[in-house]
């Protein structure tokens, strides 16, 4: 195998260090992602926009300034891709719809000048489904990426932020940035074999990131690596003046000073079996083995008793995105003459004609379900669940009416944080992830966790075999 493909699929952190030591450098760094870009991408269909001469220049820039000493950080010179619903002044950003294919902003996202000033380089924009309205990764009229685990078989990344998982899962770039209303981070990352991290809202800003639904919508990072979405999360988590709610939470902690004390003496939730019978076999087996693995390491399982069923829970939350979609884009699906994808339609329009009635009842019945998930998690620092009932689905099978987010909707209704980390391959050698939920704000737990899983484990070291031998 090449230098340049292990160099593509490095951490963050051995990217980082090799930097550091002067055995790479950024814009060598830059390079390897454009001609993997150039070589893989017309299948996978990862990117939407590729900002090459400007991530070169960049890269040239951040390696002068590490010769004298003006080190950023340990992101430093290193490469990023944006999900296509974060703003980048005068850069086109679509939503995944024909209607805004030259929507142009006047500001670059908050979360996107952190990154910058973090030291890191957007390579490009990554593609979406339409108005990031959609859990399996498909968009009629941009194009569906295709996940890189299966080379014969047009399988779907999962969504809505499709394109930031191929294009890290294929080693197209160092880390993407996706956003979560209802396992947007988590699906994609789940399907494509990354480790993947929904942060609590309010923690990450959303100024600057087309909005879907307010009350759930949350910016996360997509890596290979516990340790990279650490590394990333710390560049990004932070109050920002333009988005309020960031001013309303308890500041984010640093999450390294604990990123590696174990799961020994911790409590996990184990969830009840009649919820463990919405995934397939292979599923379920990796999820009752991932909890093996973490008792033999100290943690002490238990049974975890939501107050309520995860698919009540996730038709909530479907209901409360459609609502509040239609009220950002509903004039745009509610036109039969404007392009729009005949999957994303119905389920912006869905929120159309509800009740006022009906939609603060959600909220109501939203706030209770939190309080009963925080007496159900006493003495217990963090319940599992799959991140999703299946592998990546073929494109042409999926049942648009559905969902993939079964396990993950229910995170952001009680405004929770969660981290996936793959925890197996199935017979068709398509990645599984567990899904690691902690208390709202604790995502140092989550990430304990993970660390520790990723430790006992080399899952998330795995490689889609067709897209890592050039």
């Amino acid at each position: 195998m090449s230098k340049s493909v292990d160099l593509a699929f490095a951490s963050l952190t051995e990217q980082s260090q090799l930097l550091d030591n002067g055995d790479l450098t950024s814009a060598a760094l830059i390079d390897i992602y454009l001609d993997r870009i150039q070589t893989f991408d017309g299948e996978l269909h990862s990117f939407i926009a590729l900002y090459a001469d400007e991530a070169r220049e960049a890269a040239i820039a951040a390696d002068d300034a590490r010769k004298k000493g003006d080190r950023t950080g340990p992101l430093h010179g290193i490469p990023l891709a944006l999900k296509d619903i974060i703003d980048m002044q005068d850069r086109v950003t679509t939503g995944g719809s024909r209607v805004w294919a030259e929507r142009r902003p006047g500001k670059t996202a908050t979360l996107a000048k952190r990154a910058i000033q973090a030291g890191m380089i957007v390579i490009g924009k990554t593609h979406t489904v339409e108005f990031a309205m959609g859990s399996f990764g498909t968009n009629q009229h941009m194009g569906h990426p295709k996940n890189p685990w299966d080379k014969n078989t047009h399988r779907a990344a999962g969504g809505s932020s499709s394109g930031s998982g191929v294009s890290v899962a294929a080693g197209l770039v160092s880390a993407a940035i996706g956003t979560d209303t209802g396992g947007s981070v988590r699906i994609p990352s789940s399907w494509c074999g990354l480790t993947g991290l929904k942060t609590t809202i309010g923690r990450i800003s959303v100024n600057g990131v087309l909005p879907l639904a307010s009350t759930l919508d949350t910016p996360g990072p997509m890596c290979r690596s516990v340790e990279d979405a650490a590394l990333v999360f710390c560049a990004l988590a932070g109050p920002d003046p333009m988005d309020r709610l960031t001013l309303r939470v308890p500041s984010a902690p640093d999450p390294f000073p604990t990123i590696n004390h174990g799961v020994s003496g911790l409590t996990l939730g184990r969830i009840p079996d009649r919820e463990l019978d919405l995934a397939t076999d292979e599923v379920a087996a990796a999820y009752r083995e991932s909890l093996a693995i973490l008792a033999r390491a100290g943690a002490e399982i238990v049974d975890f008793d939501p107050p309520e069923s995860f698919t009540t829970m996730g038709t909530m939350v479907g209901e409360i995105i459609s609502a509040e979609g239609h009220s950002f884009v509903g004039h745009l699906t509610d036109d039969p003459d404007a392009p729009v994808d005949n999957d994303v339609r119905p389920r912006i329009n869905a929120g159309r004609d509800m009740s006022a009635g009906h939609y603060f009842g959600l909220l109501r019945r939203r706030e209770e379900l939190r309080l009963g998930f925080d007496r159900a998690m006493t003495g217990i620092d963090a319940f599992l669940t799959p991140t999703t009932a299946d592998p990546a689905l073929v494109v042409d099978e999926i049942d648009q009416t559905g969902t993939a987010a079964g396990f993950t909707r229910v995170v952001n209704l009680i405004d929770y944080c969660a981290l996936t980390v793959p925890n197996g391959l199935t017979s068709l050698g398509l990645p599984t992830g567990l899904q690691i939920v902690a208390r709202g704000y604790d995502e140092s737990m989550a990430l304990r966790i993970g660390q520790h899983w990723q430790s006992e484990t080399d899952w998330h070291q795995k490689r889609p075999g067709a897209f890592s031998n050039s």
